[in-house]
């Protein structure tokens, strides 16, 4: 199983990207799928979760700004991030639990004007 990561980058309080996660050695059309992140110094934490139906959920701090999809035919889950601010600067991975399990190296997010 390996997940890898990407679209991260930097930008300015209110902008938006979206992350990629591309899975080889692992179907995630049948499969329950995270997004965490871990912040400097700060312990990892849950972002959302996708699960098999294609339901979607995510933590009361989202607040309607984050988005995480799935399209089976490239293997792959997405996180769209909007209205972001300086306090979702971190590493943020795909996973196959909240706690992180099986995660990759993760993409970093920076927010800052």
């Amino acid at each position: 199983v390996q997940f890898v990561e990407s679209g991260g980058g930097s930008v300015q309080p209110g902008g938006s990207l979206r992350l990629s996660c591309v899975a080889s050695g692992f179907a995630v059309t049948n499969s329950y799928m995270t997004w965490v992140r871990q912040a400097p110094g700060k312990e990892l934490e849950w972002v959302c979760s996708i699960n098999r139906s294609g339901d979607t959920y995510y933590p009361a701090f989202v607040k309607g700004r984050f988005a995480c999809s799935r399209d089976n035919a490239k293997n792959t889950i997405y996180l769209q991030l909007s209205h972001l601010t300086p306090e979702d600067t971190a590493l943020y991975y795909c996973a196959t639990d909240a706690a992180g399990s099986n995660r990759g190296q993760g993409t970093q997010v920076t927010v800052s004007s």
